[in-house]
């Protein structure tokens, strides 16, 4: 955001209004002292000085933050990964807008979900009082995407991934922000085993492709739908007697769809089910042998898994296979990412009855726990020539030859006539290969001084061989 002021002092009271209306505070160290004669009421700053403070406290919304140009690499990293895994396996890249209709969410996560009971999503309403919503998370605009464009006619599986920001106002955290970033992959059209498989598959070599190690795939299935409502039924059963004791959001849980109860964070309610069956111990026959197969699958794949009964996915579409890759170094929020089958959520939005199984990782966990496995990232990209103008007439020279020179290499160069020592160290800032240095001598030669920064050794070379002789370097 630019404020554009005239040329004449706006008054105090304009800039403090403005200061108070985007919600601005003067920094906490900035001293009290410094008064004019046209002193705030009551003393203390002016209100000049409290916009001053005020305007220095910019800085990024309190959940989000900075990318910057030195933390690129890593994220570059994850992206290229991703795209190269997935790809060579069929899925194809799916960009969807950064806002739904809110319906798009409501009607996939339903009433009781977090997004909505805990007030997670950023909804507004627009010029045309439409209400809209930031996206929480990528399936349910990306299955939005799937029935608008007729993707069902498309050869099947349909696969999909996608990757960008995400946005929840809740507490941030460690690995938890409120704009954060996700890579996220759906697979449409197949309710096989092998498809189950194939998806946890992909994820997992995902991470081992980012450098991670030591990581592993936790297993579970939630069953049918006949078997989810004999297991809601159960736990409305065992809990009836002891409802009171559930926090105040889980007794609607309870009351709504009881195997959201797993989702709570509340220490209580979760000492409440302790110890009670959980929906994989409730599977039907043709669960549990969809279960099985998509356990071997993964070890004739040698995909390292281990069956938790703990995993739970509270969202109506959900059935069957559920599952999450933990790693262990970034703390008791050890959980990557988590995916899941959810073979009712295209219908449930309108379309055909398309299965469909999922997962998304969030790319600011991952680089985290990257960091904690001592995984190097990718170099950051470095000038192979800065080129230096020692003169006037050099400035222009320098920057039609760096124009030529960029078609094929990374060029940078000083902007002002700058000289050799000043123009060395600034190629030296750049962490250039050559500083290539031009000046009166040089023009009266046709060439460029080149000067090796790591070795100290010095070359004239011809201003048209400079192609070839970097040509070398590379």
């Amino acid at each position: 955001m630019a404020f554009f002021w005239g040329s004449s002092p706006s008054p105090p009271h304009k800039l403090y209004f403005l200061a108070h209306i985007i919600g601005l505070q003067p920094r906490a160290d900035q001293s009290k002292s410094h008064t004019t004669s046209d002193a705030a009421p009551g003393g203390g700053q002016t209100r000049t000085e409290v916009i001053d403070s005020a305007v220095m406290k910019l800085q990024a919304v309190k959940g989000t933050s900075d990318i910057l140009p030195e933390d690129q690499a890593r994220w570059h990293d994850v992206y290229r990964t991703a795209n190269e895994v997935l790809t060579r396996a069929g899925v194809r890249e799916l960009s969807t807008p950064v806002f739904e209709h809110s319906e798009v969410f409501t009607r996939s996560v339903g009433d009781s979900a977090d997004l909505v009971v805990q007030k997670e999503m950023y909804t507004f309403s627009d010029q045309g009082e439409r209400s809209l919503t930031l996206r929480p998370e990528f399936t349910a605009g990306v299955v939005r995407a799937f029935i608008e464009h007729g993707m069902q006619m498309r050869p099947t599986p349909v696969k999909l991934w996608s990757r960008g920001p995400v946005f929840r106002a809740e507490k941030p955290q460690r690995g938890r922000y409120r704009q954060f970033h996700q890579i996220n992959c759906e697979i449409f059209g197949l309710d096989t085993p092998l498809v189950d498989a194939e998806a946890i598959a992909l994820l997992y070599r995902l991470l081992q492709g980012c450098g991670l190690t030591g990581m592993v795939v936790k297993l579970g299935s939630i069953g049918d739908p006949d078997d989810r409502k004999a297991y809601n039924a159960y736990l409305r059963e065992v809990l009836a007697p002891r409802a009171d004791q559930l926090s105040e959001t889980s007794q609607e849980r309870l009351r709504l769809n009881p195997l959201r109860l797993f989702d709570s964070k509340d220490p209580n309610d979760q000492a409440l089910l302790e110890g009670l069956k959980r929906p994989l111990d409730m599977l039907g026959d043709n669960a549990k042998a969809h279960f099985g197969a998509v356990q071997g699958y993964l070890r004739d794949w040698q995909i390292p898994f281990e069956i938790d009964a703990s995993i739970v996915r509270g969202l109506d579409y959900y059935r069957r296979t559920a599952f999450e890759v933990h790693h262990g170094s970034i703390g008791a929020q050890s959980a990557l990412c988590g995916g899941g089958r959810y073979d009712g959520l295209v219908e449930q939005l309108g379309g055909p009855a398309v299965p469909g199984i999922g997962w998304a990782f969030g790319v600011e966990r991952v680089l985290d726990a990257m960091r904690e496995d001592g995984v190097a990232s990718g170099a950051i990209a470095r000038p192979l020539l800065f080129l230096v103008p020692m003169d006037e007439a050099a400035v222009d020279e320098v920057a039609a030859k760096a124009l030529q020179l960029r078609e094929t290499y990374h060029i940078e160069h000083a902007y002002v006539r700058r000289n050799p020592g000043k123009g060395l160290r600034d190629a030296d800032r750049a962490n250039a290969v050559f500083a290539g240095l031009r000046g009166e001598k040089e023009r009266a030669e046709r060439s460029y001084q080149l000067k090796h920064l790591a070795s100290g050794e010095q070359t004239m070379v011809p201003e048209d061989e400079l192609m070839t002789f970097l040509r070398r370097y590379v």
